[in-house]
């Protein structure tokens, strides 16, 4: 992970929040969401969730491009992913360490969480 508030490629900057400027409430507030958390929960079951290689078109999400733009800004913003420019692809990876090193535990008890209440659901035909 870079140390740098923005990342470049070319001419194209993102902003995302150092390590150390990551907060509780805001990776939270991005988790809660069912969208987003489906999304972090494909790639933390890729081979290497930390690397770059999901673009977001690869995610089937049920929204119009621009509600998907916004749910991935909020994703990067609050540190639990990042994403980079590779061409004309945008390609996003989860910050695991990152997210791991300042709350141990936190992400693989949501990420476990979340397959419970979806075996749960899926049991009671919801």
């Amino acid at each position: 992970m870079t140390t740098a508030a923005a990342h470049t490629t070319g001419s194209r900057t993102l902003a995302h929040p150092e390590r150390a400027e990551i907060r509780l409430e805001a990776v939270l507030h991005a988790l809660a969401d069912p969208l987003r958390l489906a999304v972090v929960r494909e790639m933390a079951t890729a081979a290497d969730p930390d690397a770059q290689g999901f673009s977001c078109s690869h995610f089937d999400l049920p929204v119009t491009k621009s509600t998907s733009t916004h749910h991935f800004r909020v994703l990067r913003e609050s540190g639990v992913i990042e994403q980079v420019y590779r061409g004309t692809a945008k390609l996003n990876g989860l910050r695991r360490a990152d997210l791991d090193a300042l709350f141990p535990g936190l992400l693989d008890s949501v990420l476990d969480a979340a397959a419970r209440q979806g075996d749960r659901l899926a049991a009671d035909g919801s």
